[in-house]
């Protein structure tokens, strides 16, 4: 009687390669994790069920870098064409992205951001102040995600961006006779 033998699972070296291109995948470096899987595909032949999840993955990355090239044409595509840009450190990109959603909206809150954040990384404060100065006046409660964004931490020591990252108060009612003259109170039959 012929003894069964277990099934194998895949070669050491090809578990390696599929890794590397899962690794540049899940970094959104789609061209570098395409090398990996044609060259799991072309080298290990016999690697059978690997191969199918690697040819998943490989049409998963052509699929996103044919994306990439298309022209964004709404001012939404641009500006999350921008953001992944600037997430995958491409600033000549995302800058451009970023203009041309500005351009069309003038006061677009999350242009003016990714805007200072190119500007911040490449040194350029004092343009980054003035696009976050707009940013915020456009849309006050991106103050929280600038306080905790790297691409301004070169800034955080500035007093002029911990001045911008300040929360205006609300203006201050008059007070008088101790009470504020804002608000219309009702007096009770006792208080009069």
């Amino acid at each position: 009687m012929a003894q069964l033998q277990p099934p194998h699972g895949p070669g050491a070296e090809a578990v390696a390669v599929f890794q590397a291109g899962m690794e540049a995948l899940q970094a959104h470096r789609y061209a570098d994790a395409a090398r990996h899987f044609d060259a799991l595909l072309e080298g290990f032949p016999a690697e059978g069920p690997l191969l199918d999840r690697t040819r998943v993955y490989l049409d998963l990355c052509h699929r996103e870098l044919g994306r990439r090239h298309e022209d964004p044409r709404t001012l939404e595509d641009r500006l999350t064409a921008a953001t992944m840009a600037l997430n995958e450190d491409d600033d000549d990109q995302a800058e451009a992205l970023a203009q041309s959603a500005l351009d069309e909206s003038p006061e677009q809150d999350l242009a003016l951001y990714l805007l200072a954040a190119v500007n911040a990384r490449r040194g350029d404060h004092q343009a980054a102040l003035t696009f976050l100065s707009r940013a915020f006046a456009a849309r006050p409660d991106a103050r929280a995600q600038a306080r905790h964004d790297p691409d301004f931490d070169d800034l955080r020591d500035s007093d002029e961006f911990q001045a911008l990252l300040a929360v205006p108060e609300p203006p201050r009612r008059p007070v008088r006779n101790g009470r504020s003259t804002g608000l219309k109170t009702r007096l009770s039959a006792n208080q009069r």
